[in-house]
């Protein structure tokens, strides 16, 4: 899989064989402001992908134009999606159909969307019939009851209402209810957010369970947190300020970074291993742009070190479709290291 910003024509036309997801000018905005800026993305079957970034750079606006679930005074202004073979024109109404097959939401605050007042096999009749229509109770009690077995998740949540879980187990029982429907892509916003490191792991572990078994066909993970990153996708794509400025496989990307907005990324996390526990933690000086009138040129240039008067002018895309940085520093200097982080 591979990604592309406006900058860039190193994405290939056309979806190619084995590419789940292919997204070409996605762009949506909140009234004037451009939350998402002529992006593109390919995702593979079977891969995760990873989409990082600080908060307010567009990661949510993106996971919420590809998942279909965009509501005013969110609006898509145009772009092309396909999953698995299917091709949806963006500038029109995402069909029903789509949603919870084709493609799923696990949402931010994914332990919060579960109804108090419902038990989880009551939700999932819900699910399946939103989706399928006036199917028997017994037939989609019967779906939830084999996801949890193939899951290796207890029967008992069935009957449960959500007070009655743990906080995790309500984080996997969501995840269950968003990938009842075998969706073929689920784009995951932030939904490792205020769980514990043992919590993040159990869930790390059932969505790569999910793609593992076949029963999702590719996942599109949004976090600001790196090292869940690390743990979980095959590759990252590194967004600021609407547009996708890196992206790589993630062991490359993150020894080896290529973006000065990548690398002060990496370096502001800090991570308890050996190796890494001594080394300096930088912040990132300043704050991402104001959407509404962003720099020109390239629009990490306020607050990079390494910016020049080039930098005004949009940056060129370098490297392949699998690895690359739209950065004039990158390409003036193709020999030269940036600190690795992680």
């Amino acid at each position: 899989m591979s990604t592309e910003g406006p900058a860039t024509d190193l994405a290939p036309a056309d979806a190619a064989a084995g590419q789940l997801l292919t997204a070409r000018g996605l762009r949506a905005a909140y009234g004037p402001t451009v939350a998402v800026d002529d992006v593109a993305l390919t995702v593979g079957t079977g891969e995760v992908l990873g989409i990082a970034g600080e908060s307010g750079c567009g990661k949510s606006t993106l996971a919420a134009v590809l998942s279909l679930t965009a509501r005013p005074p969110l609006t898509v202004l145009g772009g092309d999606l396909t999953v698995d073979g299917q091709h949806l024109d963006l500038a029109g109404r995402p069909p029903r159909t789509w949603r919870g097959g084709v493609v799923s939401l696990l949402p931010q605050g994914a332990m919060n969307a579960l109804s108090a007042t419902a038990r989880v096999g009551d939700m999932a009749v819900d699910v399946v019939r939103a989706h399928r229509g006036r199917v028997p109770r017994s037939v989609a009690l019967d779906l939830l009851a084999d996801r949890l077995d193939a899951l290796d998740l207890p029967r008992r949540v069935i009957g449960a209402y959500p007070h009655q879980l743990s906080g995790g187990m309500r984080q996997r029982v969501v995840t269950v209810l968003s990938t009842l429907l075998d969706p073929r892509l689920l784009i995951a916003d932030e939904p490792t957010s205020a769980l514990d490191v043992s919590t993040q792991r159990a869930l790390v572990e059932l969505l790569r369970e999910l793609v593992g078994r076949g029963l999702v066909g590719g996942i599109v993970f949004v976090t600001h947190d790196l090292p869940v990153l690390r743990a979980v996708a095959d590759r990252i794509a590194v967004m600021y300020a609407g547009r996708i400025v890196e992206t790589g496989p993630t062991a490359a990307l993150v020894d080896d970074p290529r973006h000065p907005y990548t690398a002060a990324l990496l370096s502001s996390v800090l991570v308890p291993e050996p190796q890494v526990r001594r080394r300096r933690i930088g912040g990132i000086r300043g704050a991402p742009p104001d959407l509404a009138d962003p720099p020109a040129g390239c629009r990490f240039r306020p607050r990079c070190s390494l910016a020049t008067d080039a930098c005004t002018d949009d940056p060129p895309a370098v490297g392949d479709p699998d690895r690359y940085a739209t950065c004039w520093w990158t390409r003036d200097h193709p020999d030269e290291r940036l600190e690795p982080s992680l």
